[in-house]
């Protein structure tokens, strides 16, 4: 008896079914619909063009080729801070005067893991006020460290950008304080809320990349 490695049976079976597939989409008469031939088409042609491009038949190659017909290239890193962390690596890779002495990737990692525990993990008690809002950012352990790091120099940014903002420590956290104004209106603060006021502004990326090159960000 003739023994198949297991990809090429896995393969086989692709093609099988595809044809099978393409024997569904026949009208009655016998021939082929116009959304059958499209269908059928593109299915066995893609596949075909696949195994050529990954090395015929080979058994890797075919199973190359079943993937990619199926879901293309992956582009996902499995984790938004690894996925920071790469792409701040790649650019400094791809710069030639990159001074690899004061590079710094691990204090670009305390700093996704700060942004990490105010996101998920600080409590925001937000109480309006006549003429803006008043959020209480609090936590315990790692989570208020990063709310003492992140809130007050986010409130720095803020003015910078023209929001009328203050932070006053808390033993447990800070408050932040935004007054409303003709360009940030009550009503638009309310609904922002604390972590819609957090993302304001397009300094993040950047102060990553000057952190991650060992660059101050204040």
């Amino acid at each position: 008896m003739l023994k198949f490695p297991w990809k090429t049976t896995f393969t086989v079976s692709a093609l099988l079914a595809a044809t099978a597939f393409a024997f569904a989409q026949m009208s009655p008469d016998g021939s082929m619909g116009m959304h059958g031939q499209m269908q059928q088409g593109g299915m066995m042609g893609k596949m075909h063009q696949q195994m050529m491009q990954h090395g015929g038949m080979g058994d890797h190659g075919m199973m190359q080729a079943a993937q990619a017909g199926v879901t293309g290239n992956p582009t996902l890193s499995g984790q938004d801070a690894f996925g920071a962390i790469q792409e701040i690596v790649q650019i400094l890779q791809a710069d030639p005067s990159t001074d690899w002495s004061k590079v710094n990737i691990e204090a670009l990692r305390q700093h996704l893991i700060d942004m990490n525990e105010v996101t998920l993990h600080a409590v925001a008690t937000q109480r309006d006020l006549d003429n803006g809002i008043e959020i209480k950012v609090t936590g315990e352990g790692r989570t208020l460290e990063a709310i003492k790091r992140m809130v007050p120099a986010h409130v720095d940014e803020l003015r910078e950008i023209g929001w009328h903002a203050k932070s006053d420590d808390l033993p447990n956290g800070v408050t932040l304080t935004i007054v409303a104004s003709e360009s940030q209106p009550l009503t638009k603060l309310k609904a922002l809320g604390f972590i819609g006021i957090m993302v304001q502004g397009s300094h993040h990326q950047q102060h990553h990349l000057m952190m991650a090159m060992g660059q101050s960000i204040h």
